[in-house]
């Protein structure tokens, strides 16, 4: 199932904070990515907040992979979880 998983930052975290685990953090998403898990990451244009897709059995298992990230073991941020399906309009309009 693919979840489009939204970055919140969480009230609290400094610049500082955030360096203190960038390294940590960019390596397991690296990771995440060569297992598959994570197919695209991007940044958002109008805020900096991380938006990714990925390929999880389902929500529950998304939550639980993103929670071995570093920024959310160390509380500075969390992810909004939208499972999709496929767009179904087409069969709508040809059938």
């Amino acid at each position: 199932m693919k979840i489009l998983a939204l970055e919140h930052e969480l009230p609290g975290g400094t610049t500082e904070k955030f360096q203190q685990h960038a390294c940590a953090e960019a390596f397991r998403a690296w990771e995440l990515h060569q297992q598959g898990i994570i197919r695209e990451l991007y940044f958002r244009a109008d805020r900096n907040e991380a938006v990714l897709v990925l390929e999880c059995e389902n929500v529950e298992s998304a939550r639980r992979i993103l929670a071995t990230l570093p920024l959310v073991e160390h509380g500075l941020i969390t992810f909004e979880l939208i499972p999709l399906k496929a767009y179904p309009g087409f069969a709508r309009l040809f059938q």
